[in-house]
């Protein structure tokens, strides 16, 4: 990938290469910064009886898993996440190209988006995610909701992966993935618009190179594009979540689809019930995606 303000003479293929290792790099960082966040968040959403707020699920974690708790299933997305935010850069540098190429940008030069460029750029990279992050996502939620010991459904990742598939099949695996489509289309569509428009602006302003903007900004952009996403997207997430913890068939089965989960959350927990959670979420927001836009800024300076 060549930065912004800067010649794009790399060659294609491997400048794939780069964006793939550098989003890889955003990916690890995200998931070791924002497992806690989200475990709480997933326990919050999914097991609304058991936790009064956001400090009792930490409290309750605590209590009953250990620190350890915070990190039940990372290694899925350690794996699966770092797969993922490869997926979404890779996807996302290119779409960029693309409508410079549409825009008459010159070779030498690197685009200028509008908004609705950047949006959709965004999405698409969210649509590519989705086929790496439905399976990814609801393994992990599986495993952080489940509980610990011998009264553990599933011994790990690989274990969840086998059950489910011998049980369900594909369908199985890729549990509510209408509700995931749906989020990552848009959830990602606000998340690389906010940041990339920040970039954009800045660059502008400042007459710097991408390479050129300080740590410290990358992070507050990468924060603003978490709060993008997340302000925006979050019922869906409930939704998804709500739909990957669910039971697979008969009594234990409460959902049968996103419309049918919708209406009952609406039902028994009314709107509240689509923002059960969002504390940790956003305090998660800030540090992860924080961290993630800085991971893979800085590889992209080290790989040139």
């Amino acid at each position: 990938m060549s930065q912004q303000g800067e010649p794009q003479n790399n060659d294609g293929a491997m400048r794939a290469v780069k964006d793939c290792v550098a989003g890889s790099a955003g990916g690890i960082m995200q998931v070791l910064v924002g497992q806690p966040f989200d475990t709480v968040k997933v326990r919050m959403q999914t097991q609304p009886d058991l936790y009064k707020g956001t400090m009792d699920a930490v409290r309750k974690t605590i209590q009953n898993d250990g620190f350890g708790g915070f990190y039940k299933g990372t290694t899925t997305p350690l794996v699966g996440v770092g797969l993922c935010v490869s997926i979404q850069f890779l996807v996302m540098e290119h779409m960029k190209r693309t409508f410079g190429r549409i825009n008459g940008t010159p070779a030498n030069q690197a685009p200028v988006l509008t908004p609705s460029q950047l949006y959709m750029a965004g999405a698409a990279a969210g649509l590519a995610n989705s086929v790496v992050s439905g399976p990814v996502e609801h393994i992990r939620v599986r495993l952080q909701v489940q509980s610990s010991g011998a009264a553990a459904e599933y011994k790990g990742p690989i274990d969840c992966i086998k059950k489910i598939y011998k049980g369900f099949g594909w369908s199985g695996i890729y549990r509510g993935h209408v509700a995931t489509l749906i989020r990552e289309f848009h959830g990602y569509g606000m998340y690389f618009l906010a940041y990339e428009a920040l970039v954009q602006r800045t660059m502008a302003s400042t007459g710097k190179a991408r390479s050129e903007l300080s740590t410290a900004l990358v992070c507050l952009y990468g924060t603003a594009a978490g709060f993008a996403m997340w302000t925006t997207s979050y019922p869906i997430d409930a939704i998804k979540s709500k739909l990957q913890t669910d039971g697979f068939a008969g009594e234990k089965r409460k959902y049968y689809g996103a419309l049918d989960c919708a209406r009952k959350i609406m039902r028994q927990e009314g709107l509240k019930g689509f923002f059960r959670g969002i504390t940790p979420c956003l305090l998660r927001a800030a540090p992860a995606n924080g961290a993630t836009f800085v991971g893979f800024e800085i590889a992209m300076r080290y790989l040139g």
